[in-house]
């Protein structure tokens, strides 16, 4: 039944599916820009290429799209999940399924488990997530319900059969390859771990305690066996991303081992916006214009309504945001009410995650907690976004309201018993959002920091004061409206929720289904109706649209017309090169759309890069002569030796060639030496690239046999071209010669070869490839053989067969003495 009620929740809110229609996702359109390259040559080869040069300048494919075939642990999801249901219908089944798991493992009644599944699986987040693309983060937010429930059967003593699927669940959690909520996850686990260890003290339960601790530890480390090649290129990977320590010694108090503070903290959640868990609109909902809202119009004030209209509902302290974080207004009520009534010790599991998780979600709204984190906690700083950790809320909250709920049906005179409790939950749940509704303006000012920031620079600068204080009241008003009506909403939710219970504790024969049908008509409701606001019918686009994301423009259709096989493309009309995937699906490009980029080509673009952009762009949006057009792409020195050949200023016009393009490779005059990394980007700034290159000392053993010299009859041209392997034919070479490859340079995996003979290479100029050849008539090849992917790939297939053979055997030995044990039942009963 639970499975037949999950199926027609998920095709009746995403219907669209059944007609093949998919979900307009801007991630994923991304996505598919980034990824073209790696697709199109899995499709043309069966091989992974591991390699990209279609997104800037060049990277691993690793955290794009690499299929890791060791894997096997990924195919039981894969398979029944996301390969026979459509998308989203399959992940959202996964939600329902996971949590319903958990909450059976807990002992509760299942339909009271089907209940508790919709309450968790329609939290207004993991729909914000489905809109944009998000998916592998929904998906490894799916799988961490199985991984606690495994948990909790191995702390109850089924060592074999709990510690089997806990290595199962979190094998498929850490294949999702969504770390960051891995890691999240991880602090839950650990919490209770406490409660556990607490509990076996206070009943000297030790043995019990080392067992199952002993079991879960031993099961971690099997789940990450059949992930374990994605898991040793993405360790290499990261040292050398903007995920890494950078070299640069520049901004230290912003610097960390890993991401930028800033960064970090740059999506740092509200504290005042804390309250969208209850009332979704408590800072207007998402960025959008409030004149898709008519009710908030109506106490504007008729000459500012056109105005007003345009401005955002959302006035919150994030840049921007697609939605509330919202779990259900009767799901906070109950929430709070667990915490009163749950005898169970994992109410305070649940309670510690759920404020642990909301401190950390504020960021630098709490700077000394979350610098603490991220100096100090592994890890910590390698993960962007801290307004992420309010997922552990979507899962703690309503699984102690279906405890609470538990509490209330099995004992129906808990409420009377415990009166004080109701009425105090009701109070902090129901009472705040009545009191908010009452007075809005004593607990919030309806603007953000940047709007007053905003509106005190108009006044400055001689804005009519009257005029000003009165647009401002008006979008208060505007604002004010939009907040009252979703208070009042939830009030009477949690108002209609705590009478059902009410009821229940007074009427007596009343059947404890008769509780779960309202109380689960009144929560699928409440929120059906937020994740239909942010997530719905309009949002889905006929298949084909999604298979071509980006239509060929006429500057795409004019580079194409060049069959050299690698040159990049820089977009100049996007504004961000480094947020647009547009230019990677037709092209090589210099920008992208990644949240990884590799740690030196993030230097380049924030030193160089940028302002070289800047500088071509003032100059085309002039009307220049061609002579200065010319001269200025002549000094974009970067652009220049990454090989930028084309610049797309109007997709609607032909691209604009760059003459000044140095080429796949080019022999240098002489070689400066420089002391490390600071020295080696300033260096850039003054430089001829087609004549000199830059070099940390670190390499200077390598240059022993070259001396300043460049013959001018010798040439080096690339012959062929793969993502992964690169041919060069060096013709004419008197004199031992200095090679620069405008190829980007990545210490782990990439080997070169003069002639079938490896030889070191070395990195020049910030990004690039550099090595010495000696006179002569060469072959070089570079290919990208990283050994962590390949015995990588060994070690996944023998740890999933590992992995399958302890929980077939696990699941084999529970049979037999389930059994064994009906046997022996049936055997006493005839005697």
């Amino acid at each position: 039944m639970a499975l037949v009620v999950f199926l027609a929740i998920s095709f009746v809110y995403f219907s669209p599916a059944l007609d093949g229609k998919k979900i307009r996702q801007s991630d994923i359109i991304h996505y598919k820009g980034t990824a073209k390259e790696i697709h199109d040559y899995r499709s043309a080869t069966g091989e992974e290429a591991l390699w990209t040069n279609s997104m800037f300048g060049g990277m691993p494919a690793y955290q794009i799209s690499t299929n890791h075939p060791g894997n096997l642990a990924q195919h039981i999801y894969m398979v029944p999940f996301l390969k026979l249901l459509p998308h989203p219908v399959s992940i959202l089944m996964l939600l329902l399924i996971g949590f319903f798991v958990l909450l059976i493992t807990l002992k509760a009644d299942p339909w009271l488990s089907i209940l508790g599944a919709i309450a968790f699986a329609l939290s207004s987040y993991f729909f914000l997530f489905l809109e944009v693309g998000h998916n592998n983060k929904t998906l490894a937010i799916a799988f961490m319900p199985l991984v606690m429930s495994a948990l909790i059967m191995v702390y109850r003593g089924k060592y074999l059969l709990g510690g089997a699927l806990l290595a199962l669940f979190m094998a498929l959690e850490i294949s999702v390859n969504h770390i960051q909520m891995t890691y999240y996850l991880a602090f839950v686990m650990l919490f209770y771990g406490i409660s556990e260890f607490i509990i076996a003290i206070s009943k000297k339960q030790y043995a019990h305690f080392l067992k199952a601790t002993g079991v879960t530890i031993i099961a971690l480390i099997l789940s990450a066996g059949p992930s374990i090649s994605n898991l040793w290129t993405s360790s290499e990977y990261m040292k050398e991303t903007i995920r890494g320590k950078s070299e640069l010694t520049s901004n230290k108090e912003n610097k960390t081992s890993g991401l930028d503070k800033d960064y970090i903290t740059q999506w740092s959640y509200g504290i005042g916006e804390t309250f969208t868990l209850m009332i979704p609109n408590t800072k207007g909902g998402a960025s959008e214009p409030i004149g898709k809202n008519n009710a908030a119009l109506e106490n504007v004030d008729r000459q500012y309504k056109e105005a007003i209209a345009q401005q955002s509902s959302y006035w919150g302290e994030l840049q921007f945001t697609s939605g509330p974080v919202y779990v259900g207004a009767i799901i906070c009520f109950l929430f709070v009410l667990g915490l009163f009534i749950v005898k169970k010790p994992i109410k305070w599991v649940l309670f510690a995650s759920t404020v642990f998780a909301i401190l950390l979600a504020w960021g630098h709204n709490l700077s000394w907690l979350t610098d603490f984190f991220i100096n100090y906690v592994p890890y910590y700083n390698k993960f962007r976004a801290v307004s992420s950790w309010m997922i552990i809320t979507e899962l703690t909250l309503p699984l102690l309201a279906i405890l609470a709920i538990k509490e209330l049906v099995e004992n129906p005179e808990t409420i009377r018993k415990k009166a004080l409790y109701f009425y105090l939950s009701f109070g902090l749940t129901g009472g705040i959002a009545l009191l908010f509704w009452l007075l809005p303006t004593t607990f919030f000012d309806f603007m953000s920091n940047a709007e007053l920031s905003q509106f005190e620079d108009f006044r400055k600068k001689g804005a009519d004061p009257s005029q000003l204080n009165a647009y401002i009241d008006n979008l208060e008003a505007a604002r004010i409206a939009i907040f009252k009506i979703s208070a009042i909403r939830s009030f009477f939710f949690i108002l209609l929720g705590a009478a059902v219970l009410f009821m229940h504790s007074r009427v007596k024969n009343m059947s404890k289904y008769i509780v779960y049908a309202i109380l689960g008509i009144l929560i699928m409701a409440d929120l059906w109706m937020v994740d239909k606001k942010y997530l719905n019918d309009k949002d889905f686009v006929a298949a084909k649209q999604m298979e071509v994301p980006y239509p060929k423009t006429p500057a795409n259709e004019y580079i194409l017309k060049d069959k050299d096989p690698d040159f990049r493309v820089l977009n100049l009309a996007t504004g961000n090169f480094t947020m647009d995937a547009s230019v990677s699906y037709y092209h090589k490009s210099l920008g992208g759309y990644h949240a990884a980029k590799l740690r030196r080509y993030q230097d380049l673009i924030e030193h160089r890069l940028f302002l070289e952009q800047e500088r071509l762009v003032g100059v085309l949006s002039k009307d220049t002569p061609d002579s200065v057009r010319l001269a200025t792409m002549y000094g974009l020195t970067s652009l220049n030796m990454l090989n930028t050949r084309y610049y797309i200023y109007n997709p609607d016009a032909p691209a604009l060639r760059n003459p000044a393009a140095l080429g796949n490779a080019w022999f240098v005059k002489n070689v400066k030496v420089v002391e490390n990394a600071d020295a080696e980007i300033k260096a850039l700034d003054n430089f001829i690239p087609a004549n000199t290159a830059i070099v940390d000392k670190r390499f200077e053993s390598l240059l022993a046999d070259f001396k300043d010299a460049r013959d001018p009859e010798s040439k080096i041209v690339l012959r062929e071209y793969a993502p992964n392997k690169l041919t060069y034919d060096a013709i004419g070479l008197k004199e031992n010669q200095l090679a620069v490859f405008s190829e980007i340079y990545y210490p782990y995996g990439w080997k070169a070869t003069i002639d079938g003979q490896e030889i070191p290479h070395f990195r020049a100029n910030y990004v690039l490839r550099a090595m010495v050849i000696p006179k002569g008539d060469h072959t070089i090849v570079f290919t990208f053989e990283p050994e962590s992917y390949i015995t990588g790939t060994k070690l996944s297939y023998a740890s999933s067969i590992l992995l399958f053979v302890i929980v077939l055997g696990a699941l084999g030995w529970e049979l037999r003495k389930k059994m064994k044990a009906k046997k022996t039942a049936d055997i006493t009963k005839q005697s």
